[in-house]
């Protein structure tokens, strides 16, 4: 008995590594040896959380490459729009304005043609209509005298803010020009207050965003259009597609199929139809991508004339298909 209470004294145990050896923790270690093993743990765990997160960026990338296309070109794009600030002859031109040529081109730089165009041409419309309205209103105000100055201001902020903002509810506003509507309060209230007391800088100061504005969206256009360009309306023609292919062909065709021979083939029957279920939530991405197709140049057969309101009918038709086999 003394001999068995020895042995069980002395017994180590060990766990097995990732390379295949094996390290002995004593049962009953010193505070030095603990807090090395926690620490050594630690950095074990945070070397593999960063690895496994490289490794989903790597298949990230390789499954899907226009988003890696799509980076490059905003990278280059920043790029290009930083020699304002790198060059000394334009940094002269534009001065601490050449930022909003840098602002512009990280809001409006988006995945898709349609999406850039939606964007860049609601920040061109909602910035030169709110500096505009700016100027006019210091007008009226420069001919009433200073001391009605703060209070028109105050007021036509108020106005202008609340009734472009509640034109954001407005359906057909919000589908298309919900960041046009946006971008004119925010400009309309930064050039009031931008310019309070400095009524003889305010023309120069607005022409200067503007400039830069349409430098900014200008050189998003182009990029993303010239280089590697990834249509809304491709993809939306894709999407459909696909989803009659997996909805009618597979999922359906299993649906009426009674000649199930094995286990095997109820199982892969049920995987299929299963594939319907991704239509169910599909309304949204199509909605969004037939609005930004819209915004495209005329492409294919149809011109101007494409038929993406149809696309949203066979989506909707499918989804129908889709509640019925749930």
């Amino acid at each position: 008995m003394a001999q068995e209470k020895e042995m069980s004294r002395v017994t180590e145990w060990r766990i097995r590594m990732a390379d295949g050896s094996s390290e002995a923790l004593a049962p009953e270690a010193g505070l030095a040896c603990r807090a090395w093993l926690a620490l050594k743990g630690l950095i074990m765990g945070l070397v593999l959380k960063v690895c496994n997160f490289f490794r989903k960026a790597w298949d990230l990338g390789r499954n899907e490459p226009k988003k890696v296309i799509h980076c490059l070109k905003v990278g280059m794009a920043l790029t290009v729009v930083s020699l304002f600030y790198y060059m000394r002859p334009l940094y002269e031109g534009m001065g601490g304005n050449a930022m909003w040529a840098v602002i512009t081109v990280v809001v409006v730089f988006e995945n898709t043609v349609g999406a850039t165009i939606c964007e860049s041409l609601n920040r061109i419309c909602g910035t030169f209509m709110a500096g505009s309205l700016a100027i006019g209103i210091h007008w009226i105000v420069s001919q009433s005298g200073k001391e009605f100055e703060p209070f028109i201001n105050g007021i036509s902020v108020f106005l202008l803010a609340s009734a472009v903002t509640f034109s954001r509810f407005i359906p057909s506003v919000k589908k298309r020009f919900d960041y046009g509507a946006m971008i004119f309060v925010l400009t309309f209230s930064l050039v009031t207050v931008s310019g309070y007391g400095r009524v003889d800088k305010l023309l120069e100061m607005t022409n200067d965003r503007v400039y830069t504005i349409i430098i900014g969206t200008s050189l998003c256009i182009m990029i993303t259009m010239i280089i590697c360009p990834i249509w809304a309306g491709e993809g939306l023609y894709m999407l459909i597609t696909r989803t009659w292919t997996n909805l009618h062909i597979r999922c359906v065709g299993e649906y009426f199929n009674d000649s199930r021979s094995s286990s095997d083939g109820d199982k892969e029957s049920d995987k299929k139809l299963l594939g319907y279920k991704c239509v169910l939530t599909s309304k949204a991405t199509e909605e969004t991508m037939a609005n930004f197709a819209r915004w495209e140049p005329a492409l294919g057969r149809f011109n101007s004339r494409h038929l993406w309101k149809q696309y949203l009918k066979i989506g909707a038709s499918m989804r129908a298909c889709a509640y019925c086999i749930d």
